[in-house]
């Protein structure tokens, strides 16, 4: 990749599970990584293969402090910024953590990048930043309505502090709102709520929500792929794209393929109604044309990418031991 050639690449939050993909697919491609998190959500065991190569530095380190990441940047030359607090469910429950996670976090990165004269930055937002959007599918230009989350909100700010460092210090930079991850490493989400629920009692599941709400996912290989893809190719001082699929599901669909799956055919009981709790979007589904121009499609459907999360989940049930 041109952005990434001959650089040393620092990842905040490579444990986690969009993280850890994306170090393995650097180290593959024989790039320099430096990971930096402070294993509050990620895992060791993700990097299992990434931690034999010579070309991985791990470093442990909180992005609230401002000191360990400007020393941890030192020898880098392009960040991704992927550590965040992704816990929109409970976003009410403990208000600062998106901010001092998430916005304050995002501030310290950029801050430490221009202590040390790096320039490029990469950045995961979220689809929540729409909140529930009036246009649909939602482009990347769409106007902002009433913020629904603390995540949402927090990361829409964080987009902000990386808008006015591109201004201000000469920084480029590529934000990404991505729909929710699916795949290999899936830790949280419905996908695995409702697996464990159905290992513990293949006879009933519980949903919250009224099993209506539509939502559109991304197999995170295929995410990876797109970041590849705009890094290379999207050239603007801010890059500001859409990450998903040209498709959407009801939860319901989700369960009735994951149950197809497992050969079960649990009692369903619903609790709430269109959100399945505070801060829920009862439709996500993001128009994805400017990243599709630049080259790039999924490999995967909504589908195909529910069936190789309930595998991996199968094959890897110490991960549903650990919550």
């Amino acid at each position: 990749m041109t952005h990434f050639e001959k650089k040393r690449i620092l990842i905040t939050g490579h444990k986690g599970f969009i993280g850890s993909n994306l170090v393995d697919n650097l180290i593959y491609n024989n790039h320099t990584v430096i990971g930096f998190d402070n294993l509050s959500t990620g895992k060791y065991d993700f990097l299992e293969k990434s931690l034999l190569s010579k070309n991985f530095t791990l470093i442990n380190g909180d992005i609230t402090n401002l000191s360990d990441l400007t020393q941890a940047m030192k020898s880098a030359d392009f960040v991704f910024h992927l550590a965040a607090n992704a816990d929109v469910r409970f976003g009410t429950e403990h208000v600062d953590k998106d901010l001092k996670q998430n916005t304050i976090g995002t501030f310290n990165v950029l801050e430490a990048m221009r202590s040390n004269n790096i320039k490029k930055i990469a950045f995961s937002s979220t689809g929540s930043v729409y909140g529930e959007a009036k246009i649909i599918p939602t482009p990347e230009d769409a106007p902002f309505p009433i913020q629904t989350s603390f995540y949402g909100a927090s990361k829409l700010a964080g987009e902000s502090l990386l808008s006015a460092f591109a201004e201000g210090f000469d920084f480029q930079v590529w934000i990404f709102r991505f729909v929710s991850i699916l795949g290999e490493r899936y830790s949280h989400g419905h996908v695995y709520d409702f697996y464990k629920q159905l290992l513990n009692d293949p006879t009933k599941l519980a949903v919250l929500g009224n099993g209506k709400q539509r939502k559109s996912y991304l197999y995170v290989g295929d995410c990876i792929d797109a970041i590849m893809v705009a890094i290379e190719n999207a050239n603007d001082k801010v890059n500001i794209l859409n990450l998903g699929t040209d498709e959407y599901c009801e939860v319901n669909d989700s369960i009735g393929w994951i149950n197809e799956h497992l050969k079960l055919k649990p009692v369903l009981s619903y609790s709430g109604t269109e959100r399945g709790w505070i801060g829920d979007n009862p439709f996500i589904f993001l128009d994805t044309k400017k990243i599709r121009n630049l080259g790039w499609k999924p490999n995967y459907t909504i589908k195909e990418g529910v069936i190789k999360t309930i595998q991996y989940l199968e094959n890897n049930q110490w991960l549903l031991n650990e919550k």
